[in-house]
């Protein structure tokens, strides 16, 4: 790879991790120039989106059975198995994200937030981390192990991006986005299943957060 090219993937990488914390542009107005320069980037290096797993040719209907019933068992792993044996050990401090009152008791706004679960959390940050930045570690780390190393890094990269949500959200992102990344490497990398499997899961969790199972 050029260090040219590296150089702005760095950039890029960085661009997606920050900018959405930053506050500058509001609500999730962020994804717009950073999808754009995501664009501007793979177009640099005669790549498009369809080389990091997204094109609308490649869905296949069997992404939204395999998306779902994974999202399914992911979300009753991590509610009913992992965070109470983990929570059973260590005791969290809620996060003050004001997440359940902005959902619950108002349905304009639970609407609201399924569908920025799908457009954000489905299809904007799967295009960005696990279509986007692992492709990019995948191929400016190179060598024997660029798989593995790019995996753990993308991996890592997910869970930190969810600081905001507290440790606990953290911890979550960054198991649940391993399950992401697994679809995407193990399915032929089409985005599609993850984008779907992502999107459920964020539905079936806003869901429980409405109507108080959360």
């Amino acid at each position: 790879m050029r260090t040219k090219e590296f150089i702005i993937n760095i950039i890029a990488i960085c661009a997606i991790v920050i900018l959405p914390h930053t506050g500058l542009i509001p609500l999730f107005g962020y994804s717009i120039p950073i999808l754009l320069f995501v664009w501007i980037v793979l177009k640099y290096s005669n790549e498009t989106f369809s080389d990091i797993g997204f094109s609308f040719k490649r869905f296949k209907t069997n992404s939204i059975l395999i998306g779902s019933l994974v999202a399914v068992v992911s979300l009753s792993f991590m509610q009913l198995v992992f965070f109470p044996i983990l929570e059973y050990f260590v005791t969290f401090e809620e996060p003050d994200i004001g997440l359940y009152d902005f959902i619950r008791d108002n349905k304009w706004q639970y609407f609201f937030t399924l569908i920025m679960g799908w457009l954000i959390g489905g299809f904007y940050e799967e295009i960005v981390f696990h279509g986007f930045i692992y492709t990019r570690l995948e191929k400016m780390i190179q060598g024997r192990y660029s798989t593995y190393i790019s995996f753990v890094l993308t991996a890592c990269i997910f869970g930190a991006y969810h600081f905001q949500l507290g440790i606990l959200g953290l911890i979550n992102a960054l198991i649940i986005g391993t399950v992401y990344l697994l679809l995407f490497l193990f399915l032929k990398r089409n985005l599609w299943y993850s984008i779907i499997c992502h999107g459920v899961y964020n539905s079936i969790v806003m869901t429980m957060i409405y109507h108080e199972y959360l």
